[in-house]
């Protein structure tokens, strides 16, 4: 177990492979842990130095109290690479993760060579949807939204036939912390990243599902498109966390954006 202590919070990570690998940092969803990328590992080219961690208020981190800012968020992460002594790699994001991953590209562009953007945008949903949820979550705790969650989380054929790992997924939304809940939905409530976005200039790609009720495939491919030359793929058949539904396409795509950049 990797722990580290930034910004005041104790955060858990996972540091794996040659520390002269070429770096690739994973940011996970919003009531996921690191073990969202579990099955895309064995899938990816052999020799990089590969990141995740649990960001404040999830997994094994701190779960201090809410409400947290996009720029805790995004602090937390580059203060973890710094202390990895980690520049120029390539960030994965998804969901609240690509968030991240654009506020780190435009506060500390020395940290990001490039960037996947999946299941994310530059906005998402709006303040009255994430009142709605975080007033569900404070009365009756996540169990409440678990259902709802799911069903944006994942395709139909996915929640009928996949029950088992469907259960694993509703624990682990389940046994967030609250207060990280809370504090990662105000950052995603307060944020519009559309303008810091739209300055970057580095490689992007963009990955959908499409079956995701979350950020839709629109809203992916909108936010990708703030960045002159980025890319955009479409995982038919998968909903908001297609690393997980279909991570051997998921895989082929990352790849090929990691050697199309010079990353491996």
């Amino acid at each position: 177990m990797q722990m580290i202590r930034v910004n005041g919070v104790n955060l858990h990570y996972a540091d794996q492979g040659p520390r002269d690998g070429r770096p690739l940092v994973f940011a996970n969803s919003l009531g996921t842990d690191f073990r969202l990328w579990d099955q895309l590992l064995p899938l990816l080219p052999k020799g990089l130095r590969v990141i995740r961690y649990d960001k404040r208020g999830h997994g094994l981190s701190d779960g201090p109290a809410a409400p947290y800012f996009m720029g805790d968020l995004v602090a937390d992460l580059a203060a973890l690479l710094d202390a990895l002594k980690v520049r120029d790699a390539v960030v994965v994001g998804l969901s609240i993760g690509g968030m991240i991953a654009q506020g780190l590209a435009a506060e500390r562009p020395d940290l990001v060579r490039a960037m996947v953007l999946s299941n994310t945008g530059a906005r998402i949903g709006n303040e009255a949807i994430w009142d709605e949820r975080m007033g569900t979550a404070r009365k009756g705790g996540i169990e409440a939204l678990a259902d709802a969650t799911l069903e944006r989380w994942f395709s139909a054929d996915f929640r009928t036939n996949r029950r088992a790992e469907l259960a694993a997924w509703r624990n682990m939304l389940c046994r967030t912390w609250l207060e990280g809940y809370l504090g990662c939905s105000a950052a995603i409530r307060d944020s519009d990243l559309f303008d810091s976005t739209a300055r970057l200039s580095l490689p992007v790609l963009g990955i959908a599902g499409s079956e995701d009720g979350s950020t839709p495939p629109d809203m992916v491919r909108e936010t990708a498109d703030l960045v002159a030359g980025s890319a955009f793929e479409l995982i038919r058949g998968a909903g908001h966390l297609p690393c997980v539904e279909n991570p051997e396409r998921y895989g082929e795509i990352l790849t090929a954006f990691l050697r199309k950049t010079g990353h491996i």
